[in-house]
Formats: structure tokens, C-alpha cells, sequence
């Protein structure tokens, strides 16, 4: 009996085809031999979610209900530094964003995710503490203005890595970290917090606020998103970061740390509906000791409710399909990325308006190396992400820093993608998923794909024929793509002014 993901009102069901009736089933794992993958943006020492036990299996919405995303459907966004890009910069790592932006342009890229703009506790940004202090380590405020003016005359928008889960306090009391300054004047509401901006049930930093309404983060002060004053502070901030620094974007740092609904407000009060948003929730990977479960339904669904919860106003990084598609890669394992419905297998399975799927970034992989890609087949997580549906994003490392050979096959992806009109809710099938060969047809607004992936070379009838009007596009190891056009794309945007 088939689940489908629906929608009753405002509220997410599952329905039974067979029976419409509304109903649950257990999760398909051995609970004893979960091993759980945990990692966030560092440092990260905090607890995992814990599996449900009435874990649900569904789909996302139908594409008539879906309220937002079509601003940005055909988006392709680049992480705009690394792990340790702060190092790179000589002290204005925007200055060398900005040199890079032809290359940005070239690309298609429409989307740059920039580091966290905060002064620092931790040079990698992630740390905030002087909000409204924009001199990191990656440059200065003048600088950062600059590639975001930079930036948006080319057409791009500049996303910014929001760290409000958490704010390290400069001042101690009775020996705790917990009393907030707000040394830079600005607009709006003070950010010289005390004891009340921090959770009451912190382990660590003896807050006076609500409880959390999220996972704790031990390295810093939870912050009290339930207190009206510091929410309202907060607006003023991302307020200031859009207006007068030149943001048209959010990528929301540990959004499992409070709840989802307060990302609506803040992006209502900013941003809008219609602009591209992006959390990262890192959903735990199911496992059977050392082999990653074919079933991750329980972490897409994780990610369904939470872009529910916040009114859609966010898309979620595809943390499922990374995990399946690095494993196939690694295992010769192509039986993977199809589940048990014909879909794909992670979020874009489901939600591909609302999945934004990458190969790594700057925690999985860059020096970190927490959760790295196969780096054998990292062009082939290309070919994937760029022809599926979905909002492909793009690693900095991977386009500037690892060498000709995978920059030009993945210049050639987004060409393909945009000859064909590829956007975040194309048309996906799954032709054939068996151990050694994955194919999949994906029909775009101005042409089609077939993508193959795997080892096997005779692919019988799977074989895209030149007489059908397919004709080979890219191919690089293990993978190729074939492209069929059937309408011209329209010309180019002109540059914003």
C-alpha cells in the first residue's frame, strides 16, 4: 500500500491510496544497530534527534499546493569559501569572491552563499558574537559591501550564513559566560543582552529565558528565540544585513537548534516569500552497522515537516540524498537511487521544489573532511545534482581549487542544464536503477536529459538513440548525459543594474 505526503489545510497527513484512510507505519530499521551520523557546522559536540518511533513514510505536496519557490526555480548556488577560506584571503577573502565573479557568471551560478559576516569567537565564523561587528576575518565591512554590490550588478545574488541559533556573551557572571555587549552603534534595537536571551534549560550558560526550542549547542549560549524582544532585534539585524549591506538571501546555520516557525518571521520581516532561503538541518543517516539502510525515509521526512513548519519559506540542504549517492558511488550500489515508489530517494524525491542537493561543502569535506564524497567520483555527484531536479549547489573547492578537469565537466552540467531548461521541480524518471547502472530521463522547459551513471558500458536497450534525436552532451567517469532539445531557451537576463 502506497503513502502519499498530503495536505489537510495547513497541516501535513499521510494518506493510504488504497483505503484513503489516514495512517502511520513503523519505521524500517533495527533500532539496536542505528549508527547515527553526526556533524555540524564545528565545532559541534551537541545530541542528535532522536528516531521517532512512529517514523512516517511519504511524499511532499502536490505541485498545485506548493505556495512558494517559483522566484527561484531555476537557481544554481555556490558556496562561496571553504573550511578554512579565511586563511585564504590574505584578510579580504571578498576581494578574491569578487574577482571569481566572471567565472560565476559563466557558470550560471544566481546564488552565492558568502561565510557567516559576524566578528567571531572562531575565525571560521561561527562563532558570532558583535552582531552588528562586521569585521571577520574574511574582510571587513567596506569589502563586504563591495562583492555584494559586486555581486548583484552581475545578476547574482549574495546569500548570508546566519548564526542565530547561538551568541558567544563578553562578559562573565558568577564565572559563566552569559552577559551580552552591543559596542557598535546601529539602527534598531540594543543586542546588549543579558541572562533573559538565553534558554532556561542551557546546560552550561545558566539562562533566565524560555525553554529551548531546539537541540542544545554546547560550544555557546542558546538563544531564547521564544522572547519577543530579542526576535525583534534580531529582525532589526537581518534588516540592516539586506537593506544596507546588500544580502537578497539566508543560509540558516543549525536550524534544528529552535524552532522552525520563527525562520517565517524573520524571513517575512525580510527578505519575502518569493527569495531563495536555505536551512541546514542535518538529518541523522540510518545505518546497519557499517552499511548505510536503502530505506531514509525517516530523514526526508524530517526535513518535509520542517520546511512545513516554516511555512515554506525556506528550502533544507538534501542531507538524504548526499548520503545515498555517495554510498551508490562508493559501493557500486546504483540500486539505491530509486525507492520503493520509483522516486528519487532523498528529499527530492519528495519536496525537489524545496531540496537544495550538493556533493559537499565546507564540513563534509574542504579540510574537514567529516563526510567527504568519494573524491574519485566527485564528477559523477555532478552529473547527478546538475541534471536532476532540485537546487544544485555548487562547492568553491570543487569549482576553483581542484583543477581544470572538474571545473570544465562541471561548466559543461550547467550549460546542459540551462540549454535544457532544467529547474528545481523537472519532470524525473527513473528508467533503470539496478547495481551496476543508474538511468534516468529528466524533461526540461526547453529540451530533455538521460543520465546514465555506473560501471557498465552496454546498455542494450537503455541506450539513448541518435535517431530519436538524442545526441551525447558530457560524459566523465562513469557517467554520461544525454540531451534532446525540443524548444530554444530564451536569451540571457541583462545584468542588474
Amino acid at each position: 500500500m502506497a503513502l502519499v505526503y498530503r495536505r489537510h489545510g495547513d497541516a501535513l497527513a499521510i494518506s493510504q491510496r488504497a483505503s484513503r484512510h489516514s495512517t502511520r507505519c513503523r519505521p524500517r530499521m533495527n533500532m539496536q544497530r542505528l549508527l547515527v551520523v553526526k556533524a555540524q557546522a564545528p565545532p559541534f559536540l551537541g545530541a542528535s534527534d532522536p528516531v521517532p518511533a512512529d517514523a512516517r513514510a511519504c511524499e511532499a505536496p502536490s505541485k498545485s499546493v506548493i505556495r512558494s519557490g517559483q522566484g527561484y526555480s531555476d537557481a544554481i548556488l555556490l558556496q562561496g569559501f571553504a573550511w578554512d577560506s579565511w586563511k585564504q584571503g590574505d584578510g579580504d577573502w571578498y576581494g578574491k569572491v569578487k574577482a571569481h565573479i566572471p567565472d560565476m557568471q559563466a557558470l550560471g551560478v544566481t546564488h552565492v552563499w558568502l561565510p557567516p559576516p559576524s566578528h567571531s569567537v572562531s575565525p571560521e565564523g561561527y562563532l558570532p558574537g558583535q552582531l552588528y561587528d562586521l569585521t571577520s576575518k574574511y574582510g571587513n565591512l567596506e569589502q563586504l559591501k563591495d562583492l555584494t554590490a559586486a555581486l548583484q550588478a552581475a545578476g547574482i545574488s549574495p546569500m548570508a550564513d546566519i548564526v542565530i541559533n547561538h551568541r558567544c556573551a563578553d562578559e562573565q557572571e558568577n564565572g559563566v559566560y552569559n552577559s551580552f555587549k552591543d559596542q557598535v552603534d546601529h539602527e534598531g534595537a540594543s543586542i546588549d543582552w543579558g541572562r533573559w536571551a538565553i534558554t532556561s534549560n542551557d546546560p552550561h550558560f545558566n539562562g533566565a529565558g524560555n525553554p529551548d526550542t531546539g537541540a542544545d549547542f554546547p560550544a555557546a549560549p542558546d538563544l531564547d528565540h521564544a522572547n519577543p524582544e530579542l526576535r525583534a532585534a534580531l529582525k532589526d539585524w537581518l534588516s540592516w544585513l539586506q537593506r544596507d549591506v546588500g544580502f537578497r538571501g539566508w543560509r540558516f546555520d543549525y536550524v534544528r537548534g529552535y524552532d522552525a516557525k520563527f525562520i517565517s518571521e524573520y524571513v517575512d520581516a525580510t527578505t519575502g516569500i518569493d527569495s531563495f532561503n536555505v536551512g541546514e538541518y542535518w538529518t541523522e543517516a540510518q545505518w546497519s552497522g557499517p552499511h548505510l539502510e536503502y530505506n531514509q525515509d525517516w530523514a526526508r521526512q524530517t526535513l518535509c515537516d520542517w520546511v512545513d513548519r516554516c511555512n515554506e519559506r525556506c528550502c533544507a540542504f538534501d542531507f538524504p540524498t548526499k548520503s545515498i549517492l555517495q554510498e551508490a558511488a562508493r559501493n557500486c550500489q546504483y540500486d539505491r537511487l530509486r525507492d520503493g515508489e520509483g522516486k528519487a530517494p532523498g528529499l527530492m524525491g519528495w519536496w525537489p521544489a524545496k531540496a537544495v542537493t550538493f556533493v559537499d561543502n565546507h564540513d563534509t569535506g574542504s579540510t574537514q573532511q567529516h563526510w567527504p564524497f568519494p573524491s574519485d567520483h566527485v564528477g559523477l555527484g555532478y552529473a547527478y545534482i546538475l541534471t536532476h531536479p532540485g537546487i544544485p549547489c555548487l562547492f568553491w573547492d570543487h569549482v576553483f581549487v581542484w583543477g581544470k578537469d572538474l571545473r570544465e565537466q562541471i561548466s559543461a552540467l550547467t550549460a546542459l542544464r540551462r540549454r535544457c531548461g532544467v529547474v528545481n521541480d523537472s519532470s524525473l524518471t527513473v528508467v533503470a536503477a539496478e547495481a551496476d547502472v543508474y538511468v534516468a530521463k529528466v524533461d526540461g522547459r526547453f529540451g530533455s536529459l538521460i543520465l546514465k551513471l555506473g560501471p557498465r558500458m552496454e546498455l542494450g536497450g537503455l541506450q539513448p538513440a541518435q535517431n530519436d534525436g538524442w545526441a551525447l552532451a558530457a560524459w566523465g567517469g562513469d557517467w554520461a548525459v544525454w540531451e534532446k532539445s525540443t524548444t530554444p531557451p530564451p536569451p540571457p537576463l541583462p545584468a542588474q543594474e
